[in-house]
């Protein structure tokens, strides 16, 4: 992502946030996927930390079982959730999207994959894996932020990040996700009213 798109971000509230949010919802390697929010791309998902080292042992494992059943979505998903962890998006993507060939109503793989697509410089199929993903769950508040993240920080349409997570903030004001959205949508005004206006009272 180029560095200019990060302007509205000087303040650092937005990034701290999001990056915040994110470690604070990020599954370990291997366990069903939570569908953390992403952070900008290009900042690298740890902010700046080395990602964790790739579990040979534990892929190759995961690997075999998925050998031995190509119907079985589960190993599918932990090997996408291993590279996940390991930050080796490309790889995700790999068995992401080999287990919603299986399973294609696992919403919470289908986000995980719209992630790794962002990441791996990808913003337009993010979008349309995030606008799958609520075809299967309209009310996937995880999937709408980071729909409204990647509008945001990948396509720089503000406008439709505002529309993103105020629709977060209807549907979950309470939840962390809610209160996520609107933490950013308040910082998002604050910097580029024009842009993306004012609630209504």
């Amino acid at each position: 992502m180029k560095r200019e798109a990060l302007v509205f971000l000087a303040s650092g509230t937005l990034f701290g946030l999001i990056v915040g949010w994110m470690l604070g919802t990020q599954q370990p390697a291997g366990s069903p996927p939570a569908a953390a929010a992403v952070a900008p791309a290009g900042t690298a998902a740890s902010a700046g930390a080395t990602p964790p080292p790739l579990d040979e042992v534990r892929v190759q494992d995961l690997m075999a079982a998925a050998n031995r059943d190509p119907a079985d979505a589960a190993p599918r998903v932990a090997l996408g959730n291993v590279y996940f962890d390991a930050e080796r998006f490309a790889e995700a993507i790999t068995w992401y999207e080999a287990s919603l060939a299986i399973d294609p109503q696992n919403v919470d793989v289908s986000t995980y994959l719209g992630v790794s697509y962002y990441y791996t410089n990808q913003p337009e199929r993010a979008i349309e894996q995030f606008a799958y993903s609520l075809e299967v769950d309209d009310g996937h508040v995880k999937t709408m932020l980071n729909l409204g993240i990647v509008r945001a920080f990948g396509l720089q349409d503000l406008a439709g990040a505002a529309e993103a997570w105020e629709r977060v903030m209807a549907i979950a004001p309470e939840s962390p996700e809610g209160r996520a959205a609107q933490q950013a949508l308040e910082s998002l005004r604050s910097a580029h009213s024009a842009e993306v206006g004012t609630p209504q009272p």
